[in-house]
């Protein structure tokens, strides 16, 4: 459904602007009290805020790890399906959080590739067909104290080959 909106108001609107607003629109996006500040042109820099308030407070008065883990689950995949296009396949693999100390006031994240990180993902992907690429981010404070390092793992695979894959998989069961 949101691929299709994005589709259709593409030929609107440009990219980072779609983004940015679809994101901030979305309920389920808007449950963990993540909010996208800025998108680059290219969609290679993502910044969003995480908000404390009454939603997202934990027993203690921090905020609750669940929500820093929703705010920052779904962006790196969707910012790079949007980077890579319709020849890739791109899914979340595995995520890894270490909470370094408890947030009490607004959270900030950097979401970013390199113009050399995208080329090395397509040429991986040309020569192996497939691979997992290992993003590191810090949820900081507003001047970039460390609060939570995250290591997110993210599969990466041109479309033919994830399809045939998949097409193997249903022939043997």
């Amino acid at each position: 459904m949101y691929d299709a909106l994005f589709q259709f108001l593409n030929r609107f609107f440009k990219k980072a602007t779609l983004f940015k607003t679809l994101f901030n629109l979305s309920p389920m996006y808007r449950r963990s009290c993540g909010k996208i500040l800025t998108v680059s042109e290219d969609l290679h820099h993502v910044k969003i805020v995480i908000r404390l308030s009454y939603k997202n407070k934990n027993y203690v008065g921090s905020m609750f790890g669940g929500s820093l883990f929703a705010a920052t689950d779904p962006i790196y995949m969707i910012q790079l399906m949007q980077i890579l296009g319709k020849e890739y396949v791109v899914w979340d693999k595995a995520t890894e959080i270490k909470f370094k100390r408890p947030v009490y006031q607004n959270a900030f994240v950097r979401f970013e590739f390199t113009s050399d990180e995208i080329q090395y993902i397509k040429e991986r992907v040309a020569q192996e067909k497939e691979m997992d690429l290992i993003k590191l981010l810090n949820i900081t404070d507003a001047d970039g104290k460390v609060y939570t390092e995250i290591a997110k793992t993210i599969y990466i695979s041109s479309k033919v080959y994830y399809n045939e894959k998949r097409a193997k998989k249903k022939e043997l069961m």
